[in-house]
């Protein structure tokens, strides 16, 4: 693969990560769910729910699932542990659940019989975490309650290889896909590319027979998906370590070890809230150039419509120029602060 070519995958938009694609085959995600639940399952027992128009993170990593339709498994793939997984699954599981049942059945006195839900995200980012992590929903209520009137509970399982979690033993392709990001990443150890570390991996994986069956049926696509993956995951990374050092130089300059502190965390939450502004900004112009509406555009989404009418606003204004449009609204932002 040439430079050029390399380049060209890098920059492709695509559907699906590669997690989404390679576990959205049933016989995969019926051994995923066997390690899981610690219960045989068969691929035909599995049929997959996932969501079309859903993007979290400028990248569709979701996956959903029903197990002989008695449990519906909702999962997303992450580089970074995000406080708001219970919220994102709480939503996804509503939007699921309204495409499994006829609406008109809602209004009949007869219990409607509901898959039992299940809710599960994979970790496998660079900074350290536990073996598994309970992230819950009631966590973010402003007003604790003993007993919260709707909870729901996510279970965070780190799949990094070093980490060595034992459900890697139990589902070979968790354990395929984890070995790829690993091989990846010792690849960048060596001072190797981005790019050419995930070429590098992907000839690894066909001598050594891992990962590579995917890689091969899905072809370029599947090396598109991979090097998105890869982008979205440095852009994160970067945008992170942005606001970190932005933070940190302000709280030296305060001159107090508490200001540094303090600098860090504001950094922290300043850089990635203009990270993700950025990428909001990013899909809404990309759907407007499709032709999409602003309401549409927040249905897909799952954003506030005023927001997303801002943005259309300011995308218009701005000839789709998304750093003009960032810095417009940044600005409204401060023009209505000062009032």
């Amino acid at each position: 693969m040439t430079q050029n070519e390399a380049r060209e995958v890098s920059n492709r938009e695509v559907k699906s990560s590669a997690f989404t694609a390679y576990f959205s085959e049933p016989k995969n995600a019926a051994q995923l769910y066997s390690a899981l639940a610690g219960v045989e399952t068969a691929p035909e027992d599995i049929v997959i729910r996932t969501l079309e128009g859903v993007l979290f993170l400028a990248r569709k990593n979701d996956l959903a699932f029903t197990v002989k339709n008695k449990a519906l498994v909702i999962a997303e793939h992450q580089s970074t542990v995000s406080e708001n997984m219970p919220l994102r699954s709480v939503i996804y599981y509503g939007r699921t659940v309204e495409k499994l049942l006829d609406f008109r059945a809602l209004y009949h006195q007869k219990r409607i019989p509901l898959p039992t839900p299940e809710f599960y995200m994979f970790y496998n980012g660079g900074t350290a975490q536990p073996l598994e992590k309970v992230l819950k929903l009631s966590e973010a209520y402003v007003e604790k309650t003993e007993h919260p009137m709707l909870e729901c509970v996510v279970k965070m399982i780190n799949i990094n290889l070093p980490a060595g979690h034992e459900i890697l033993d139990e589902c070979r392709p968790l354990y395929e896909y984890a070995w790829f990001i690993q091989r990846v990443r010792e690849y960048q150890e060596r001072k190797l590319g981005r790019d050419e570390s995930i070429r590098e991996a992907i000839l690894d994986c066909q001598r050594e027979g891992i990962f590579a069956e995917f890689v091969r049926e899905h072809g370029t696509e599947a090396v598109n998906m991979l090097f998105t993956q890869f982008n979205m995951d440095d852009a994160l990374d970067v945008r992170y370590e942005e606001g970190v050092e932005d933070g940190y130089e302000r709280g030296v300059a305060a001159g107090r070890a508490e200001g540094i502190a303090a600098g860090r965390a504001e950094g922290k939450t300043e850089g990635i809230a203009e990270g993700d502004s950025r990428r909001l900004i990013r899909l809404v112009c990309a759907k407007l150039r499709r032709g999409d509406t602003p309401d549409k555009i927040a249905e897909d989404l799952l954003e506030d419509p005023k927001q997303i009418e801002r943005i259309c606003s300011a995308a218009e204004a701005c000839a789709f120029d998304e750093n003009a449009v960032y810095e417009s609204l940044q600005a409204e932002e401060k023009q209505a602060a000062a009032k």
